[in-house]
């Protein structure tokens, strides 16, 4: 059979994105990378298409702070439950916070505060409470994807900065590193974050870098002909599909282009922009900085942050830790020495650079107009033991059972303590938030419908079995 006349007329030449990117001799600079932009214009746009119009800072207090020295103090408790440190007022009537907590004290009417966190079962492990924690589920399976994967996926971001990014990647052997942080879980690693920093290069030292996936490989005069040459190879719009095609190619080349020559790309992470006010304002520490860096990356479109709680180390003593974990503070018996001290692992030096850091972030948010759309979350993967462990250098242990949350922004009231603990601290006495309900708040407030199911191979699982805390909003 002869073919058509119309099989036989001249068609366009078809280049496959892969060669027009070999053509143009940056694909390999920035496609395939986890966490990076091609995962929002490779053809898989999730389910949400466009750009974030909400964000979140996770800010994770690895090691699990102490909800009785905190945000949930016990003065009338014995002294071996209470600890040293005394409750004071704050800018809402009745609600009390640690004196180290000067300055987040007249900003409470900005934040929610939980006291009623509880794992299901008894997670007393960091690295199986942060896996529930981050995927936002109990019982959560060994490949759950974390929240920051799944926002990554229904919301991908559209400009030239990774959708998910996570400030101080936990370092060490697995054991506060939930599995699935660095690889999306079932979702894949395009789902994963972009690391930035580490306890050598981060945002409070000078000559901090960028991550060197966003730094050229080759000189910006050269990028420019390989560009030239990428425009001359424009393949002609089809009659059939309107000129789709052509399209998705230009915009295709365009992005890969700015993720290489670092056009838009690198400037969000140079803090060294800032007024040094501003950045004494929110600390010259890890932590500080990094909140600053999140706030940039906020601003440039990210979706969600990741940040590490890791304070840095004290000058008041050589035990610093990796950045992992400033608030695991076991005292003697882990050799962290004093929980209440004023070293690496203890709440004198911690507490008072999250007071800083966390404070300056609300107020910079806040005066941006930024807190409406930047929901503002922090916690730990649990809590610590009502009772002290006694000694020179005392401490407490991991405690599932209660422990606190702070939210901010997107819709969620100030003011407000939601939940309650009994008269020591030890277990949830009304309204308990579990881990799938937090993850489901999270969504909610980011305006992701809750009945959202993903999964690959034909076989889906929901994002989120928990109920949001509606009660938190308005």
């Amino acid at each position: 059979m002869n073919p058509s006349l119309s099989d036989r007329r001249p068609r366009p030449a078809v280049i496959s994105r892969r060669r027009l990117l070999q053509a143009g001799g940056i694909g390999a600079l920035s496609f395939g990378l986890p966490g990076m932009v091609a995962a929002a214009v490779n053809g898989d746009r999730g389910l949400g298409g466009g750009a974030a119009e909400k964000s979140c800072i996770f800010i994770l207090l690895c090691g699990g702070p102490s909800h009785l020295d905190t945000w949930d103090l016990k003065p009338e408790a014995p002294a071996e439950i209470r600890g040293p440190y005394k409750p004071i007022a704050t800018s809402v009537p009745g609600m009390r916070i640690s004196e180290l907590h000067t300055r987040l004290a007249t900003l409470t009417q900005h934040f929610s505060l939980i006291r009623s966190m509880t794992h299901v079962g008894n997670i007393s492990n960091h690295f199986d409470a942060m896996h529930h924690c981050l995927s936002g589920q109990a019982d959560a399976p060994a490949d759950a994807p974390y929240i920051g994967s799944i926002l990554s996926k229904v919301r991908p971001t559209q400009r030239t900065v990774a959708p998910y990014v996570w400030l101080i990647k936990c370092v060490g052997d697995p054991v506060f590193c939930a599995v699935n942080i660095g690889n999306g879980g079932h979702l894949g690693l395009k789902h994963a974050p972009l690391f930035v920093g580490s306890a050598a290069n981060h945002p409070a030292m000078p000559g901090f870098k960028a991550p060197d996936e966003l730094l050229p490989a080759v000189p910006p005069e050269r990028l420019l002909d390989r560009r030239r040459l990428m425009d001359a190879l424009n393949p002609a719009a089809s009659a059939t599909d309107g000129g789709r095609t052509s399209k998705d190619w230009q915009d295709l080349h365009g992005r890969a282009f700015e993720m290489a020559s670092g056009t838009g790309v690198r400037e969000p992470f140079e803090v060294e922009r800032e007024p040094a006010a501003v950045r004494e304002r929110y600390g010259m520490h890890p932590l500080g900085q990094n909140l600053l860096l999140a706030r940039r990356l906020v601003e440039a479109g990210v979706g969600f942050v990741t940040v590490n709680g890791w304070t840095g180390p004290s000058p008041n003593e050589k035990l610093s830790g990796p950045p992992s974990s400033s608030w695991d503070m076991h005292g003697s018996n882990m050799g962290m020495g004093n929980a209440f001290g004023n070293g690496s692992y203890g709440m004198g030096w911690c507490l008072p650079r999250l007071d800083e850091a966390l404070s300056a972030l609300l107020v910079d948010l806040k005066d941006r107009g930024l807190l409406e759309r930047t929901l503002v979350v922090v916690c730990g993967e649990f809590g610590r033991t009502p009772r002290i462990i006694p000694g020179e250098f005392p401490g407490r242990q991991h405690w599932p059972s209660c422990y606190p949350a702070i939210l901010a922004g997107c819709g969620i009231r100030g003011g407000l303590v939601y939940g309650e603990s009994d008269k020591i601290g030890a277990y949830v006495k009304d309204r308990p938030v579990r881990p799938q309900d937090l993850g489901a708040t999270i969504y909610h407030a980011l305006g992701v419908p809750l009945d959202l199911r993903l999964g690959k191979d034909g076989f889906t699982r929901p994002i989120t079995t928990g109920e949001p805390i509606l009660d938190l909003f308005g």
